[in-house]
């Protein structure tokens, strides 16, 4: 519990036997990923199950992500498997052709001729090979190659600037929703967004299907970029998703993007994770480039709830080791964060009772420096709140709902424990909460703490109540 970042894992050949992943729990994974990208429905859900009984047997809370596919835009196959381009080629993408040569190639996707015109720039493998269009004739894109390479079956294909028309929710990623739902996931990442509009559809669907997962934004298209606050206003969080980020804006304008949109994304009161490419030399080496070391850092002083692994764990050969040299960075760097609360309250305004609450519990926790922050919470949504502020105190929500436990695994700051008081009476409530807390050892007699509930007991409704508490002050009552 001493780690306020969160880690991300994907799961993967290389991260799904039992032993693999009660190690990766323990070196400090929150959170697992399974990309929908690859893997089948059967796969999915036999990982889902391990992840909770690896998490069991270690006593702790692990929440469940997965992330949707998306209308990746991809070539079709080549005769050869691959072919080797060249600068100054003649190369067509040509959406009529079965299987392609060094000629032209197949595409998955047959509207693309109609979203690109002459002068527009592709970019294949996410940006190793850069295409020039000269023309569009029916089917056919017909371009000239700036920047050769190699290309194999079924690379991605990116538009400089953003504009494809494809639907953020394909027929698979409808299937792969009814997925998600069933193994209970607690956070469904959307692919490739344009609007408020994807990220509505998705929520609708996942709520039809009866799932309660909260919905997270992959930030990887100019459009959503440019439509910010309509889709953080749709999202619960967002995926700061340099990787097709950076080939529709290009890599130079991400790392400044990366900062707006988290900075964004935390006065929205939502949750952020960055992503991509955070530890990739530990795909084949045990310890990070000195680079990747300043990456990670970076993320956590921006004020990312978490930081995610892709390949590293989902098909390296240190996943383990991939984990434990992440979460001692993320460490070492929040040694580091500066707290500016008095700086972040001011032009704030406060409408709504509960999130005044919140607010006063971390003004009031940070000038009294109190030893922790309890938020006895239904939803999660006060912990969400106080969490999006830096006080530099530790904050446990307190929840009676399992639901609610998992989905608070990737708050920054915050750290779950399950309560079991159901009854009307506040003393006993206190006491229960103030008990967990000393059992945890996250706090000692004589320590203050400040708890935050609604009233009356046992009732729905939001947080109205903040009061500090003297650890043992009243537990001989």
């Amino acid at each position: 519990m001493q780690r306020s970042t969160k880690i991300v894992a994907t799961l993967g050949p290389a991260s799904s036997s039992k032993t693999v992943l009660t190690a990766m729990i323990a070196a400090g994974v929150n959170v697992v990923r399974m990309n929908f990208s690859h893997g089948t429905r059967e796969e999915h859900l036999e990982r889902a199950s391990l992840v909770r009984e690896a998490a069991h047997a270690l006593e702790c809370t692990i929440g469940v992500m997965c992330d949707l596919q998306g209308p990746k835009i991809r070539v079709g196959k080549f005769e050869s498997g691959k072919i080797s381009l060249n600068k100054g080629d003649d190369f067509i993408l040509d959406a009529d052709c079965d299987l392609g040569n060094r000629e032209r190639v197949g595409l998955d996707y047959r509207e693309l001729s109609r979203d690109v015109r002459a002068g527009d720039v592709l970019l294949l493998d996410d940006g190793w090979l850069v295409l020039n269009v000269r023309d569009v004739v029916g089917s056919e894109i017909v371009t000239s190659v700036r920047i050769g390479g190699e290309l194999s079956n079924n690379k991605g294909i990116n538009r400089q600037g953003g504009g494809l028309t494809a639907p953020a929710l394909t027929t698979k990623d409808r299937e792969d929703i009814l997925t998600a739902v069933e193994m209970k996931a607690d956070y469904i990442a959307v692919s490739f967004p344009k609007s408020g509009a994807d990220m509505s559809l998705a929520h609708e669907l996942t709520r039809a299907a009866g799932g309660h997962a909260m919905l997270i934004a992959k930030m990887e298209r100019a459009e959503a970029v440019s439509e910010m606050e309509d889709v953080f206003a749709a999202s619960d969080g967002i995926m700061v998703a340099r990787g097709d980020l950076a080939v529709e804006v290009g890599d130079a304008a991400v790392p400044a993007l990366q900062k707006k949109l988290i900075r964004t994304a935390r006065v929205h009161n939502k949750l952020t994770i960055t992503a991509t490419q955070m530890m990739e030399s530990m795909i084949n080496s045990p310890v990070p480039t000195r680079a990747e070391v300043s990456d990670v850092a970076n993320a956590v002083l921006d004020g990312t709830d978490a930081v995610m692994l892709s390949a590293e764990t989902a098909t390296g050969t240190y996943p383990v080791e991939t984990v434990e040299a992440m979460a001692r960075i993320c460490l070492e760097a929040e040694k580091s964060t500066e707290v500016t609360l008095d700086r972040d309250f001011l032009d704030r305004v406060f409408t709504r009772v509960d999130q005044s609450i919140a607010m006063a519990a971390l003004f009031t926790a940070y000038h009294l420096n109190v030893k922790a922050i309890a938020s006895l919470t239904q939803s999660g949504s006060t912990a969400l709140w106080i969490s999006r502020l830096n006080s530099g105190v530790p904050i446990y929500a307190l929840t009676t709902e399992i639901a609610t436990r998992y989905r608070l695994s990737l708050f920054r700051d915050v750290f779950p424990l399950m309560i079991n008081y159901h009854g009307h009476d506040r003393d006993l409530l206190l006491r229960e909460a103030e008990d967990k807390l000393v059992d945890a050892g996250v706090v000692a007699e004589g320590d203050l703490i400040v708890v935050t509930f609604g009233e009356p007991i046992g009732s729905s409704g939001g947080t109205n109540t903040m009061k500090i508490v003297k650890v043992g002050e009243n537990r001989s009552a």
